[in-house]
This record gives structure tokens, sequence and C-alpha cells, in this order.
């Protein structure tokens, strides 16, 4: 298995639990948040399935400068609209990573626009990860204080 592989293997599995999550949220509750300055529920399901584009960007060394998202003033409808709006974004993300060579990931810098760090390509790549990782913990938080049943994601 090569370096590429195995991170998209780790992106799949990650994404599985995530869509488990989002799929357990009544459409009544969709528009909860904790407190004023929180994501809603349904906020924060955008905010990680819109992070794909922005991610694959980057990867690819694309201008950030004015960068508008393909979500800019579309209206939030449900898990299944941003779901598959989101699809497209996500195979383009999920292919341009596909294709990095294991010295690419090992050798390649990546400048994060946000705050100007630079990592290697690999390792950036985990943070993705990561990010998405987070936003579970704080998803699955959101239905725990909502007494909402949590799916079952390690299944």
């Amino acid at each position: 298995m090569t370096q590429s592989e195995l991170i998209l293997l780790h992106f799949a599995e990650i994404r599985k639990r995530s869509i488990k999550l989002w799929n357990g949220l009544p459409e009544s509750h969709y528009h909860w948040k904790p407190d004023e300055k929180a994501m809603t529920a349904l906020e924060m399901v955008r905010h990680v399935l819109e992070a794909d584009y922005g991610w694959n960007r980057i990867i690819r060394n694309e201008c950030m400068i004015n960068y508008q998202t393909p979500w800019k003033n579309r209206p939030f409808s449900s898990v299944a609209d941003e779901l598959e709006f989101a699809e497209p974004h996500r195979n383009a993300f999920l292919k341009t990573v596909g294709q990095f060579s294991d010295t690419e990931l090992t050798q390649t810098k990546i400048v994060h626009p946000g705050n100007g760090e630079e990592k290697i390509l690999g390792a950036y790549l985990l943070r993705i990860g990561y990010h998405e990782s987070v936003h579970a913990g704080q998803f699955l938080s959101y239905l725990r204080t909502m007494k909402i049943s949590r799916p079952e994601i390690w299944g």
C-alpha cells in the first residue's frame, strides 16, 4: 500500500463515521447550537464538507486570494442535500490526494494560507483528517447535549 492509498483509507474511515453521526441528527435540530457564537449542527456539517474544496485548492498550490467557496449564498436544506452537493468536490480532493507519489508526500511543502505555517504535504494531509475528527467529536457533544441518541460509529 502506498502512502497516498493509506491516507485515502484514513480519510474514508473518518468520513464514514462523520456521515453516521450527521445522519443521526433529526431535522428538527439542524439549527441547534450550544451558544450564540457556535456553529449550528448543520453549519458544522457544511463546514467539514466545504473544507474539501479549500483543501484541494491548497494542496494543488492554487491561489487562495479572493477565495470563494461554491457554497457561498447557498441556503441550508438538509444533511442529505449537503452531502450530495459536496460529493463532486470530495471526489476531486480524493483524486488529487491519490495522485501524489510517496516522494511528493514526504518532500513537497505546503503553506497553509490561514496561518502561513509550512508543512510537509503528507503531514498536512493527516492534519486535514484530524480537522474532521475534531468536528466529529464536537458533533458527538452536540448530540449528547441535545439529548439525542448517538449513532454507533465504531461498528
